[in-house]
């Protein structure tokens, strides 16, 4: 089991949390999966991730930031709603019966626009079930930001609270060790003494 590091950060670590930070934003990934990926790389926690992240990186790599977000719309364009294969042949096929001829009929016009209306359709449907579902995990990316957040706030709290109770540990071994050492100068300062009979009497200094 690898020892959970706790020094100093170098160039290197913070460019490596840089790069993996911002190939995530770019990608639509979460900063918490992020800092997990950092911190196996450099055996350390991912809420140790996080905070150098939020404390220092971030704060070198903005116009980097604005540029992953950028790339990441850029990239949600590229993935934009496409009719299907099928959809695309139907159109195509119907096009070509409709001008196979020069002598167009009224019912072929009518098959045909009737065809678009259906495309239409099935299209107009895909992109209200898309724009759902793109809602839903936006919302559902906002919670697990949320919950990394809070999560990365909770451990640095609970480092803390153990930090606390280690600081007042060694303050009651002090104390401890005091009290030992005062009960040893006591003891130093008893002292006896011949009586008249010739016993051994205790004397305080």
């Amino acid at each position: 089991m690898s020892t959970v590091r706790q020094d100093a950060w170098t160039q290197d670590e913070d460019l490596l949390l840089a790069e993996v930070v911002l190939r995530y934003i770019r990608d639509g990934g979460t900063q918490l999966t992020a800092f997990e990926e950092v911190g196996k790389k450099l055996t350390r926690t991912s809420a140790a991730c996080g905070f150098r992240w939020n404390s220092y990186v971030r704060k070198q790599y903005k116009s980097g930031i604005e540029l992953a977000k950028k790339q990441r719309k850029e990239l949600k364009k590229e993935h934009a709603i496409k009719l299907p294969d099928h959809a695309e042949t139907d159109y195509n096929s119907i096009n070509n019966k409709l001008y196979a001829t020069d002598n167009l009929t009224i019912s072929a016009v009518i098959s045909y626009l009737n065809h678009l209306e259906q495309l239409e359709n099935e299209y107009t449907k895909l992109k209200d079930e898309n724009y759902t579902l793109k809602r839903k995990v936006e919302k559902l990316e906002g919670e697990v930001q949320l919950l990394a957040e809070a999560k990365i706030e909770l451990e640095t709290s609970m480092n803390l609270v153990e930090e606390d109770y280690r600081a007042l540990i060694e303050i009651m071994e002090r104390a401890r060790k005091m009290v030992v050492l005062q009960d040893d100068e006591k003891n130093k300062k008893v002292k006896f003494q011949m009586d008249r009979n010739g016993n051994l009497e205790r004397v305080e200094k």
